[in-house]
């Protein structure tokens, strides 16, 4: 064969190997969470309805799932508990509007936070977002955002980092004046869920989500589609798909830079006497 014939070879072969590898990187990719909207949704995928109340503490928040927009009428002072899952390649962003039905009953200013923490407790910090925010009196609304961290497998024991589970929103005013506290007020949260990728997967896994016995309902705890701590991400196949290009590639250059062998011409025959 060849030289060109054997160059050609490689070349289609690489580029079979390129377009195979790309539809499996875009079936990983289709399987991996995509954003969604929930700045208006009232109730879930599945159709269930969104909660209309929330807990006062750790062990009596109100589950629900990314895609709804639970809402609660509180008190100003109150603590309100929410809890929602996010699995592994995850990135939350929480979002609180809290309205008051009657602002000129409001005379001095005050600070409203969003908190979210972990199945362990542990307070997340925001990467982005106004996760305090001060309103002065006479005003409507506020609204509050977190952008948490993004989820991984697994963490050192030293280490903060957001593991997959349970997380729990806390919405309080922080500083309310004594002539507020007590007058009505009306919360609305939201969370959006999008996967970063297997740029963030990493070996290891949890044995089980950080997912406690808090809530009444224990299947709004878990994510619609199960818990994939520790499945296969597009890594893998990033991985294998360089490894066959790069074999395809020393195929090539090997077969550009060995010598050309020339064939050597028989010698004639003897003459005949």
């Amino acid at each position: 064969m060849r030289t060109t014939d054997v160059f050609t070879s490689v070349l289609l072969t690489g580029a079979l190997a390129g377009a195979v590898f790309a539809g499996a990187a875009g079936a990983a990719s289709a399987d991996s969470p995509t954003p969604s909207d929930t700045s208006t949704a009232a109730t879930g995928d599945d159709g269930s309805a969104a909660p209309t109340e929330a807990g006062t503490s750790f062990r009596t928040a109100t589950a629900f799932r990314p895609g709804q927009r639970p809402t609660a009428d509180a008190s100003t002072g109150d603590y309100l508990y929410w809890m929602f899952p996010v699995d592994v390649g995850q990135r939350a962003t929480v979002t609180a509007e809290v309205t008051f039905p009657d602002s000129s009953a409001r005379k001095s200013s005050s600070t409203w936070q969003v908190d979210v923490y972990d199945g362990l407790r542990r307070r997340q910090p925001c990467v982005y977002g106004a996760q305090t925010r001060a309103v002065a009196g006479g005003a409507g609304t506020v609204e509050l955002r977190c952008t948490l961290r993004t989820v991984r497998a697994w963490a050192e024991p030293w280490s903060n980092d957001p593991l997959p589970g349970s997380y729990y929103i806390r919405l309080t005013a922080v500083d309310a004046q004594e002539q507020d506290l007590g007058l009505p007020m009306k919360a609305a949260i939201g969370v959006r869920t999008s996967g970063e990728g297997g740029a963030h997967a990493v070996g290891g896994k949890l044995a089980a989500p950080l997912t406690p016995g808090v809530a009444d309902d224990e299947a709004a705890t878990a994510p619609e589609d199960g818990w994939s701590s520790g499945r296969w991400s597009d890594r893998w196949l990033w991985t294998v798909g360089g490894g066959v290009l790069g074999a395809l590639a020393a195929i090539a250059g090997y077969t550009l830079a060995r010598p050309s062998r020339r064939r050597v011409a028989s010698p004639p025959p003897p003459a005949q006497y």
